[in-house]
């Protein structure tokens, strides 16, 4: 694979990795489970627990891990085709899908500013 396919193959394979590390440690449909994690890594008896569960609240701690499960479906590799281009690939990888979760939370931060900003306006032209 040359080296602009495999640029390509970043930024593309970055993006299912941070729609899934955004979805299970931010989104309502597992908010049920964050809150056990949340509960396990604050309660925990060992820190070995605490730590484990703490891995599914923060977004990039999960991608690092989403980000090994992808590595190993597609073998995808950076610049070497040996055991460095995994690593190169999977520090890649999770850097891309980090800018992409930020770049996401501003978008979604922008608009419920929006929302709040319009509900305000509606209430004020009701008085």
């Amino acid at each position: 694979m040359t080296v602009s396919v495999q640029l390509i193959w970043l930024f593309i394979l970055a993006i299912p990795i941070a729609c899934i590390a955004w979805t299970v440690t931010h989104e309502e449909v597992f908010r049920e489970f964050k809150d056990y994690c949340v509960n396990r890594s604050v309660r925990g008896k060992t820190i070995v627990e605490r730590k484990f569960f703490y891995l599914f609240t923060c977004e990039y701690c999960f991608s690092h891990y989403v980000t090994i499960l992808f590595l190993f479906i597609t073998n995808y590799t950076l610049l070497m085709s040996d055991w460095r281009g995994y690593i190169i690939a999977g520090f890649s990888l999770v850097w891309i899908a980090n800018i992409y979760m930020s770049l996401f939370g501003l978008v979604r931060q922008d608009i419920k500013k929006e929302m709040i900003e319009n509900k305000m306006l509606e209430k004020r032209e009701k008085k």
